[in-house]
């Protein structure tokens, strides 16, 4: 109070967010620490700030006594209140007590069991003033109603979640030139004029430039692209024109055009004259907005690459900010800030639905709050009379929103972003899979440990291995195996056949292989299989009479891809395929599909393993042998050993040994010996052509021998090592 040369009484300007401020008396409190102020709620609604927010106290010397001020009830406060509300209400209130008031600000009035909340309609002077013994107080007309005062509270910064990097920046370009553009003028540069926000759908485009508008209190002018649109020669342009001029006006101010793909394409690919004029006259209005006209443009799009080169030069959109597909930190922000409504059950763990929820925008994840509210409302739906029109003060204490509620909306709902794609976390886990114990060791040091251990890798300076190509007879489990580790490291599992990335169209093909790598960064964590690779990866140069080489497109738009893949973004790329001999070379080198693991025929401890995995959830006989089958099933492939248990009775109790007899009966190897042959021989070149052949060593270190004699903890040293990396 010293500081600022007040005093007990005086009345302050308090200055919250979103550029509200509103007038109060000062009163000194002992028990308050001298950095903070001490205000009831009302006030601070109508500072529209919370416990522990910053805000500003000024001296405010020239509050004159209100001639007349005009306040209304809000509407569910007066509800069986009869009688004069002013007698009752206002006149004990401001009586003798010289109250300041603000235009717009809510005040709470207790009397007697009730308390009353009214809303300061106008002020004469305007603004703000002091309620004197002589001021005349009008509290005629319609009680204000709480549905449009809570729309009038618009978001702010604390209501966009998952995009703090992307909000610093913004911050720094838009509010610096609206609230002090003297900095600029200071150091002799321009400010921006304009952003473009770019970045999938329901990732907050547009709640970002509202709550830029509202925290730096500017004019918001938004023009959604298709609405300007005329089929008035002209009339489009003018459109325009006006929005601008509206704009300046009101300065300052944030036009933010919507959809700016739309009325802004690229003019050599448009063929409407149209566009290419109101093109033209975006160009125009941007380059003769005035430095000193503190009017900022924003433009919001999903698809940047198809806006005019001549927009995102430097002097119209000046920075171009991505508003990408949030992280787990982000998604906890944005479950928070859509639940901080909602009654929750002790047992939701936010965090856990935030690492659940790969690939969700700010959108999706409303959406599945909202999924989760209506689930607790289905449960009950039984006890709740729809004809009556109240419910049960019981029934409505009882809902809240429990954990459950969330893994059901979880199971219903998935990335809006991915809906073309066929994007899921598969339930097959690694019991599904019977042996292949050292291909399941290798998937999980390539894979799974760089989702869980991120941190290992960073200190050792390894980066993760980008693919793995299973290489095999038919029918073992590749496909299989591919879909137990995505759902193992809980990431999306985007599945590709070959043949169906290839369309006729020219150049379709290639875009086909770009879109589905960017829907894959948009999920990460994400395992990308590719399977029958070899029938769009083979050698370049072979294909003859394919249209025009498409295959060699296609597999150089995969290969680039591949070379592209950040390391931050954890996408990996699994290949199957049974005819590894065609497959590019390119192809297999270190950085792409650098693990290449060769799944063979099952040996007897695997196919017992397998006829264990598929007959775990069906009623056996204790007469089946599994031992017998296992040893009598060599040289089945995985998809032979199932394809008995598929041919079982449907009418039986359980599966006894005459069953089994019945269909080895019917039973046949779908892979021959010179295929084995074949394939063995070829992971035998494989392996040949990756080793030295030799053992290597330093020319500094001893023999192998002398080492394990002289130095004894040598080998179980390194053991820890190896095992510290992943521990």
């Amino acid at each position: 109070m010293d500081s600022l040369e007040l005093f007990h009484g005086d009345i302050v300007l308090l200055k919250g967010k979103k550029r509200k401020d509103t007038v109060c008396i000062l009163l000194p409190d002992g028990t308050c620490d001298k950095t903070k102020v001490r205000m009831n709620k009302v006030v601070r609604k109508n500072l529209r700030v919370r416990l522990g927010d910053v805000v500003s106290v000024h001296q405010c010397p020239d509050v004159k006594y209100g001639k007349r001020v005009h306040v209304l009830p809000v509407d569910d406060t007066v509800q069986g209140i009869t009688g004069n509300l002013f007698d009752a209400f206002l006149r004990p209130y401001f009586l003798e007590a010289y109250r300041p008031l603000r235009k717009g600000d809510l005040f709470l009035v207790r009397g007697g069991m009730t308390s009353v909340e009214f809303k300061v309609v106008e002020t004469d002077p305007a603004e703000y003033c002091i309620v004197a013994s002589d001021t005349e107080i009008f509290c005629d007309g319609e009680p204000v109603k709480r549905e449009d005062e809570e729309r009038l509270d618009d978001v702010g910064y604390d209501d966009v979640g998952g995009v703090r990097k992307q909000m610093a920046q913004i911050r720094e370009l838009v509010e610096l030139p609206l609230r002090h553009p003297q900095l600029f003028k200071c150091i002799g540069v321009k400010p921006p004029k304009g952003i473009l926000l770019y970045g999938p759908p329901g990732t907050g485009k547009t709640l970002i430039a509202r709550a830029v508008a509202n925290e730096t209190g500017a004019f918001f002018f938004l023009i959604n692209g298709p609405e300007i649109m005329s089929k008035m020669a002209g009339e489009s342009e003018s459109n325009l024109r006006k929005a601008f001029e509206e704009a300046e006006k009101n300065a300052p101010a944030i036009i933010f055009i919507d959809e700016i793909d739309s009325i802004a394409p690229k003019r050599d690919k448009t063929n409407g004259e149209v566009e290419r004029r109101i093109v033209s006259q975006l160009l125009t209005l941007m380059d003769g907005l005035k430095s000193r006209a503190h009017v900022i443009v924003m433009g919001a799009t999903n698809r940047p690459n198809s806006i005019d080169l001549a927009l995102r030069r430097f002097g119209r959109f000046d920075r171009e900010i991505d508003i990408g597909v949030p992280d787990e930190v982000g998604r906890l922000e944005v479950l928070r800030i859509h639940t901080k409504n909602m009654k929750l059950a002790e047992d939701v763990e936010l965090e856990h639905v935030s690492r659940d929820t790969h690939g969700y925008v700010g959108a999706d994840l409303a959406a599945l709050c909202t999924e989760a509210a209506l689930q607790c409302i289905r449960e009950k739906m039984d006890v709740i009379d729809l004809e009556d029109d109240t419910i049960d003060a019981e029934i409505l204490n009882s809902m809240a929103v429990t954990n459950d509620h969330f893994k059901i909306a979880l199971g219903t709902s998935n990335p809006s972003a991915l809906r073309e794609t066929v994007v899921e976390v598969p339930n097959v886990s690694w019991k599904d899979v019977g042996g292949l114990e050292g291909v399941k060791r290798e998937l999980q040091e390539t894979v799974q440990y760089p989702v869980e251990y991120p941190e290992k890798f960073e200190k050792f300076g390894m980066s993760p291995s980008k693919g793995v190509l299973f290489y095999g007879p038919p029918g073992c489990g590749k496909t299989l195996l591919a879909k137990a580790i995505a759902n193992e490291c809980q990431a999306n599992f985007i599945s590709i056949k070959g043949p169906e990335l290839l369309t006729m169209w020219f150049g379709e093909s290639e875009a086909n292989v770009r879109e589905i790598f960017d829907k894959a960064r948009g999920s990460a964590p994400c395992v990308l299989f590719f399977d029958e690779l070899d029938s769009i990866a083979t050698q370049r140069g072979n294909s003859v009479g394919d249209a025009g080489g498409a295959a060699d497109r296609v597999l150089n738009q995969l290969l680039t891809k591949m070379d592209g893949m950040n390391a931050k973004k954890t996408v990996f790329i699994i290949g199957a395929t049974n005819r590894p001999d065609i497959i590019d070379p390119a192809l297999l080198r270190p950085g792409r599909l650098d693990q290449l693991i060769y799944i063979p025929l099952p040996d007897v401890e695997s196919r017992l393993q397998i006829f264990r995995a598929c007959l775990r959830k069906s009623p056996v006989a204790k007469d089946v042998d599994l031992n017998a089958l296992a040893k009598y099933t060599e040289g089945f492939s995985g998809a032979d050993i199932m394809e008995p248990e598929a041919m079982e009775e449907d009418e039986v109790d359980e599966i006894k040994a005459a069953h089994f007899e019945e269909s080895m009966r019917y039973a046949r190897r779908s892979v021959s010996d010179a295929d084995i042959r074949k394939y063995q021989a070829f992971a035998q070149t494989l392996q040949q052509s990756r080793g030295f052949g030799t053992e290597f060593r330093f020319a500094d270190q001893p023999a192998a021998g002398a080492t394990a004699a002289t130095d004894p903890f040598a080998s179980s040293t390194m053991a820890a090592e190896e095992d510290d990396l992943y521990s």
